[in-house]
């Protein structure tokens, strides 16, 4: 029987490498462009979902048309982000790994350009590049365009999303006038159809379903709650779901960094993938979401773009987008490669009218689904526990020894009660946590319900203390290390802690009453940095204590930062330091503890043109996400 793909033109070399690696049968996409790529002689627009087969779509007619005896760029493939970079220039090296003298290169941000442009001058056919990286390197006159015959513009509307207009622009004015370009996007806005007229020649246009519609293969669902229970609704969603795999987006990277904490503390496997992390750290999570050595990935747009994962089960929107149409790329990270998929958005009554518009963009009906029930959870977990002791595959060499021994053991107890018990290993953990679970669907119009929850949002947990630590962001903690160093030096489970505030020089945390004395004994000689780490009840503050305004919070400690109203009016901060504000254009002021308030300042520095100061007195760069994204003038 004829190879499928050897039906479309592919050669005996790619065929095979395309069979070790799994593929049997064409996608839709692939069945209808390869065909036309394999000519050559178009430029090409394709309009499909994430998760249809679009790499191979485009690599392997690429694979085919490029002489590889030439050691000269003839293709460039430019996409958003690092992630999808890497992605794409694996997937080609696997698709060529029998065709001699191929060689494929990627370029992009947060990795090192010297190793990159060595290996361009090494001879390279296939450049796949992120636009902020190919600029810097043609800046470096590093590169030759000259012998380009395909560019290749993958995810298109993410790339205009993102800023790259003006790069995308000038990368392809170094390429030659007869290119011919392909096109490749999830959706068709305005600023795409534009770039199409631009670049392309009369372009062989295709169309995969629907315009900016959604995968067929994902069903669309959401949850109305109060904004205060979207916690307690997400840990019940993934609880009545044991084998979910998911990717779960927040609209900050604040809340997706909380999010990720919090669930961590009540014992989930979670981390979350944000713009301030390092490429090293990216690439730490990525790779523990690919091996399934995590469950949740908490992410935020940018930093999810160009995510790759097969068999996602299930992607969380924590919180609506912004701009509706990414809600296709974000549903798109799951039912990928013809599997099946869930959307799920967790919104509060306000937000329905949202999810009728983004219906009508990605032409599919969302489902209303009601919370399960704290029995309908427990339930669910027993008897997924039953199921993998029933799948489960005996070691019989292994086990073996230890028979007589377990025998022994449950001698004294019918088949029954082992039964019961082992079911009961993990399903009483589950009772425990879901006795009395209250109700948390909320009605879709309820609308008093909404404001009397805005009321009750700055609530603080009778359960729990407020304390004050004198240790902060300027100690280089995030609230994931705070976290950390009061359990560890406390000797406490991450469950005992409610709500961090992270400050500059001192932070505040919540824990639960039961644990402060014990808290306290055992901070009672802790140290940071050569001092003494102190921890105190937040209304504990000496000579006067706390004072608000303006629903801040202002507070006097005696750790050295006494105020006196006598003779001169020494006046210090925290550790009998500096006082220091920052603004974006009157720089750094500074007053010491040794003059009078107001007396003995100066200030420094100028306006700050290239980014702005947090509380721990750190530049912090502008601009987010896992692309580059550079600001041309």
């Amino acid at each position: 029987m004829i190879n499928p793909f050897k039906l479309l033109g592919i050669s005996d070399d790619v065929v095979n490498a395309v069979k070790d690696l799994g593929f049997e049968n064409p996608t839709p996409i692939q069945e209808q462009a390869i065909p036309v790529l394999l000519e050559g002689n178009n430029d090409f627009v394709g309009l499909a979902q994430t998760g249809t087969g679009k790499t191979a779509a485009f690599g392997l007619p690429l694979i085919e048309l490029i002489d590889f005896k030439m050691n000269k760029p003839q293709a460039l493939i430019l996409c958003p982000t690092r992630e999808l970079c890497l992605q794409i220039a694996s997937d080609i090296k696997n698709y060529s790994k029998n065709t001699p003298g191929a060689s494929v290169v990627a370029v992009y941000g947060g990795a090192n350009i010297v190793q990159q442009l060595r290996e361009i001058r090494n001879g390279v056919q296939v450049v796949v590049a992120t636009p902020g990286r190919m600029l810097d390197i043609i800046g470096r006159k590093a590169i030759d365009f000259s012998s380009v015959k395909y560019v290749v513009l993958d995810e298109a509307d993410e790339m205009l999303n993102m800023g790259f207009q003006e790069d995308i622009n000038d990368i392809l004015s170094t390429t030659p006038d007869d290119k011919k370009t392909w096109l490749f996007s999830a959706t068709m806005p305005p600023e795409v159809r534009r770039i199409a007229k631009n670049y392309m020649d009369n372009p062989t246009e295709l169309t995969m379903g629907t315009k900016n519609t959604g995968n067929v293969n994902i069903e669309h669902e959401y949850y109305v709650v109060r904004a205060r229970d979207k916690y307690a609704a997400l840990k019940r969603i993934v609880d009545f779901n044991p084998e979910i795999f998911a990717v779960v987006f927040c609209k900050t990277k604040m809340d997706t960094q909380d999010v990720a904490e919090n669930l961590i503390k009540d014992g989930y496997n979670a981390d979350a993938l944000h713009g301030d992390l390092s490429q090293q750290q990216r690439d730490k999570v990525m790779q523990r979401f690919r091996d399934r050595n995590m469950q949740l990935l908490i992410a935020t747009d940018v930093a999810a773009r160009g995510i790759d994962v097969n068999n996602v089960t299930h992607v969380v929107n924590y919180s609506l987008p912004d701009e509706i149409e990414s809600y296709t790329h974000r549903s798109g990270r799951t039912g990928r490669a013809g599997k099946s998929g869930i959307s799920i958005c967790i919104i509060n009554s306000k937000e329905t009218g949202k999810i009728r518009q983004i219906e009508r963009i990605i032409g599919k009906a969302f489902t209303k689904a009601e919370l399960p029930t704290g029995f309908d959870v427990c339930e669910k977990q027993l008897f997924s526990l039953v199921h993998k002791v029933h799948n489960v595959e005996v070691n019989e060499a292994q086990i073996e020894q230890y028979i007589p021994r377990i025998m022994d053991e449950f001698a004294e107890l019918s088949k029954e009660e082992v039964i019961k018990r082992f079911a009961s290993l993990e399903f009483n953990r589950f009772l425990e946590y879901y006795k009395n679970a209250p109700d948390l669907n909320a009605a879709a119009t309820d609308e008093r319900g909404e404001r009397s929850e805005r009321g009750a949002r700055g609530a603080r947990n009778s359960d729990f203390t407020r304390l004050f630590i004198n240790v902060g962001s300027v100690d280089e903690f995030t609230r994931g290390d705070l976290l950390s160093f009061v359990c560890n030096n406390g000797k406490i489970s991450g469950k005992n802690i409610g709500k961090i505030d992270l400050k500059g020089v001192y932070s505040f945390f919540e824990v639960e009453n039961a644990i402060v004395d014990s808290l306290f004994a055992n901070f009672k000689d802790i140290q940071f940095n050569n001092r003494s780490v102190r921890i105190e009840k937040s209304g504990d503050a000496p000579e006067g204590g706390e004072r608000r305004s303006g629903g801040g919070e202002r507070r006097s400690y005696s750790g050295g930062g006494d105020r006196r109203s006598s003779g001169g009016g020494e006046r210090k901060s925290y550790g009998g330091g500096e006082r220091k504000s920052y603004g974006g254009g009157g720089g750094e002021r500074k007053s010491y503890g040794g003059g009078n308030s107001g007396g003995s300042g100066r200030r420094e520095g100028g306006s700050s043109a290239g980014g702005f100061r947090d509380f721990s007195g750190k530049p912090r760069e502008g601009g987010s996400g896992t692309g580059e994204r550079r600001r041309r003038s």
